[in-house]
């Protein structure tokens, strides 16, 4: 497989992954949803999306939104989004995602690559914790406010 920036041509397919991912996180399935989400991404150049193709078929992508830390006064990815199809899975490839995300923000001036997880998610933070990352939300809590 290989792992490009999506584009205009990769909606289709990142979409239906993205949609997959949703409901990993137990929210109901919409492909109507996940396809305008993903393009208004893409349109307006809004976050980084990586993707693994096979002959025109994702088997997984990565997705990154910049932004600050103002504390540390530099310049960071979010890594929010990170998928494999269960056809692909255990072969390497979310370690083949993560590192290109990494590659990416490193060249694009980053200090830093920072991701949440879900506690049940037992594979990526083993994945995560293989690839360096360390957990670093103890001092803090999260918040979210709903504005609409």
């Amino acid at each position: 497989m290989e792992i490009v920036k999506a584009d205009g041509r990769h909606i289709a397919e990142v979409s239906r992954l993205f949609d997959l991912y949703r409901q990993f996180y137990e929210c109901d399935a919409d492909l109507d949803l996940a396809t305008r989400f993903i393009t208004e991404r893409i349109e307006r150049d809004e976050s980084d999306i990586f993707v693994a193709v096979l002959d025109e078929k994702a088997g997984g992508f990565v997705q990154l939104y910049p932004s600050f830390c103002s504390v540390d006064a530099v310049k960071i990815y979010i890594l929010y989004d990170l998928y494999v199809g269960a056809d692909c899975r255990k072969s390497g490839l979310g370690e083949r995602l993560m590192n290109t995300a990494t590659e990416w923000a490193k060249e694009n001036g980053a200090g830093r690559l920072d991701l949440l997880t879900a506690h049940d998610n037992i594979a990526g933070q083993h994945l995560y914790e293989k690839l360096g990352y360390k957990r670093d939300l103890e001092d803090f809590y999260a918040y979210s406010l709903k504005v609409s």
